[in-house]
C-alpha cells in the first residue's frame, strides 16, 4: 500500500455479474461505510437500475482503475485480473450439491486471492484446496448476505400483514436449473392450495427463471398469494413460517432461522428436510412441517450450525477483517496465481479492454 493510499479511506469494489449479488454485497457495503471506508459498485451484468441515490457505481474499466480499490468482493465465479486489489470470493449461495465438485461450489478457477467461507461444511475442503494449489488463502467468516437475517425487519412485518385471512405464511422459492427446479412440477399443486387452502403464500422465483413460468405464477396472485421480487429475499425468509423449495440454496438460508423446509426431490436430502418425491405429497408434508416435530427441529438446528454457525449478524465485519489481514500480509508464503490466459482473454473481450 502506498503512503497516499494509507492517508485515504479504505476503498473497496463490489463486483456484480448477477442480480442476486446485490443482496450479498449490500451488508458488506454497510460494514465498509460503518468503518469509514468507501465502496463503489461495478456491474458486469444486470442490477445497476436497483442502486439507490446514495450508492455509487463506476461505469467503465477506466473508472475502476482510477478508483484503485484495495480489494474486490465477488459473489460470482469470475473477476477481471486487471482490476486493482485483492480478489475476494464471498460466494453467491451455500453448497447444495447441484453440480459435481469439479463444476460446482468447490471449483477453483485461478482468479481469487482469498476465499471467505461460511462454516464447517465448506471451510475444511477449501483449506485442503488452498494447501494443494498454494496461491490463495481461506478464512472462515460467515456469509455477508445473511447478516440482516438476524435483525428485525419492517419489510418482513409488511409481508406478514394485510392478508384477507389470518393464516400461517408459506414461502415458495425455486432454483432456475430446469432438471432440479420444482417450479413446473408444483405449479398445479400451488395453484390449488392457494385458492382457499390453510396457508397464505409468498412466491419468489430465481432471476433466471423463464419469463413464461414467472408470468404463470404472477397470474396466481389473489387473496392468499402474493408474488414477490427476487432481489431481496431476506424479509420473505423472516416473514414465512414454512418454506417449499427444491435444491435451491435458499432452503439453507431459511434453515438458519430454525424453520421447516419442504423440498421436492432435493439432490441431497437429509433429516433437516421434509423431502417429497411427488407433488401429491405436498399437503401432508406441509401439515407435518407446520406441526414442528421436536426431532425435525433438532436436526434443523444442527444443520444450520454446521453450514453457518454465526448468528450475530457480523459476517461482513469478519470478511473485512480477513481482507485487511490478507492485504497486510501481502503475498508472503503464497505462490503466484496461474497464468490463466484464456480466462483473462475472455474477461478482456467481455469488458472490451485489451491492455496487458
Amino acid at each position: 500500500m502506498t503512503s497516499s493510499q494509507s492517508q485515504q479511506p479504505a476503498r473497496y469494489l463490489l463486483y456484480v455479474s448477477e442480480l442476486y449479488a446485490l443482496a450479498v454485497l449490500r451488508p458488506l457495503q454497510a460494514a465498509i461505510s460503518a468503518q469509514g471506508g468507501e465502496a463503489a459498485w461495478f456491474f458486469d451484468g444486470p442490477g445497476r437500475e436497483h442502486l439507490g441515490r446514495d450508492e455509487h457505481a463506476l461505469e467503465s474499466v477506466e473508472s475502476v482503475l482510477s478508483f484503485n480499490p484495495e480489494a474486490v468482493f465477488v459473489p460470482g465465479n469470475r473477476v477481471p485480473d486487471f482490476f486493482p486489489g485483492l480478489k475476494v470470493e464471498v460466494f453467491h449461495g451455500f453448497s447444495v450439491g447441484k453440480r459435481s465438485d469439479r463444476r460446482g461450489h468447490f471449483r477453483i478457477r485461478g482468479m481469487f486471492d482469498l476465499y471467505c467461507t461460511q462454516g464447517s461444511t465448506t471451510t475444511p475442503r477449501f483449506r485442503e484446496l488452498a494447501k494443494r494449489y498454494g496461491y490463495f488463502e481461506v478464512e472462515e467468516t460467515g456469509w455477508p448476505k445473511v447478516d440482516p437475517l438476524f435483525s428485525p425487519s419492517p419489510a418482513a412485518e409488511r409481508w406478514r400483514s394485510g392478508w384477507a385471512r389470518d393464516l400461517p405464511v408459506l414461502l415458495y422459492a425455486s432454483t432456475f436449473t430446469e432438471k432440479l427446479s420444482s417450479a413446473r412440477p408444483l405449479y398445479e399443486s400451488i395453484r390449488a392450495l392457494a385458492g382457499g387452502g390453510p396457508w397464505n403464500w409468498l412466491i419468489t422465483l430465481h432471476p433466471k427463471t423463464s419469463p413464461e413460468l414467472v408470468a404463470r405464477y404472477r397470474e396466481l396472485q389473489g387473496p392468499q398469494l402474493r408474488f414477490a421480487g427476487s432481489e431481496d429475499v431476506i424479509p420473505l425468509l423472516q416473514a414465512a413460517d414454512v418454506m417449499v423449495s427444491d435444491t435451491s440454496s435458499i432452503a439453507h438460508e431459511f434453515a438458519l432461522l430454525h424453520k421447516p423446509v419442504v423440498t421436492l426431490r432435493n439432490a441431497r436430502p437429509g433429516p433437516h428436510l421434509i423431502d417429497i418425491e411427488s407433488p401429491s405429497q405436498l399437503p401432508a408434508a406441509l401439515e407435518l412441517a407446520h406441526s414442528r416435530p421436536p426431532r425435525l427441529m433438532e436436526d434443523i438446528a444442527a444443520f444450520a450450525h454446521a453450514i453457518h454457525p454465526y448468528r450475530d449478524g457480523k459476517s461482513s465485519e469478519r470478511v473485512l477483517a480477513a481482507t485487511r489481514k490478507c492485504i497486510g500480509r501481502g503475498r508472503v508464503g503464497v505462490k503466484a496465481k496461474p497464468a490463466n490466459l484464456w480466462r483473462k482473454l475472455q474477461m478482456r473481450r467481455r469488458l472490451s479492454y485489451y491492455r496487458w
